[in-house]
C-alpha cells in the first residue's frame, strides 16, 4: 500500500488474522475512519499507562494531527483488532527531511485486558517488516526505565539499551522517572 507523501512503499498486505492465546487478532493500516476508536480506545486504558504516552491520544484534535502525519507519510500504524475492537497499535514516526532520515521511532500501546499475549511483539514485528520495506537503517523506541516487561520485548526483537536518562519524566502528579532509549540497526531484506 503505498504510502501518501512519501517515495516508499508499505510492502504487506493487510488485513490478516491470527490467534494469540484464544484471542482472534486482525491487524491491519490505521486510517482517517480510526479517530473515534483511537479515542475511546485510549480513554480506556488506567491512567498509569496514558501517563507514558507521548501524546495525549484521548484528545481527537491530537489523533486528527497524528492521522494527519499518517497522510503526510511520516507514520506508518498498525492495528490490532478483535471481535470487541481495538486492543492495540504500533507507530512508526520517520522524517524524510530530518537528519534524522535514516531512522524512525517506535511507539506501541496495547490494552491492559490483552498484555501478555505477544501482540504488542506481533505489532513490533510488523513494524519491523515495514521499517526494512522503507529500508530504514535505524528504530528507536523510548521506554520508563523501570519498565522491564517492556525493555525484554525490544531486548528480544534485537534492541539494546543506548542511554537512561534521569528524571526525563515528569508524570501528572509531579514524580520524576528516568528514561530509557532503545535502539535496532535494521538488516535490509536479503542481508
Amino acid at each position: 500500500m503505498p504510502m501518501t507523501g512519501s517515495t516508499q512503499v508499505v510492502k504487506r498486505t493487510y488485513p490478516w488474522t491470527d490467534t494469540f492465546d484464544g484471542l482472534r487478532t486482525t491487524f491491519r493500516l490505521m486510517t482517517r475512519d480510526d479517530r473515534d476508536a483511537v479515542v475511546a480506545f485510549a480513554t480506556q486504558q488506567p491512567e498509569s499507562d496514558r501517563v507514558f504516552l507521548r501524546i495525549n491520544i484521548t484528545d481527537p484534535a491530537v489523533v486528527d494531527e497524528w492521522l494527519d502525519n499518517i497522510e503526510r507519510g511520516r507514520t506508518v500504524t498498525v492495528f490490532a483488532e478483535s471481535e470487541h475492537g481495538l486492543i492495540g497499535y504500533a507507530s512508526l514516526h520517520h522524517n524524510e527531511m530530518l537528519w534524522t532520515s535514516h531512522m524512525a521511532e517506535i511507539r506501541v500501546l496495547v490494552d491492559h485486558a490483552t498484555r501478555g499475549k505477544g501482540i504488542a511483539h506481533r505489532l513490533v514485528g510488523e513494524l519491523l517488516h515495514i521499517a526494512r520495506a522503507m529500508r530504514l537503517e535505524r528504530l528507536i523506541c523510548q521506554v520508563p526505565a523501570d519498565q522491564d516487561r517492556v525493555r525484554h520485548m525490544f531486548e528480544s526483537l534485537g534492541f539494546q539499551p543506548e542511554a537512561i536518562l534521569p528524571d526525563w519524566i515528569r508524570t501528572p502528579d509531579g514524580a520524576l522517572r528516568d528514561l530509557m532509549i532503545l535502539s535496532m540497526y535494521l538488516r535490509p531484506f536479503g542481508a
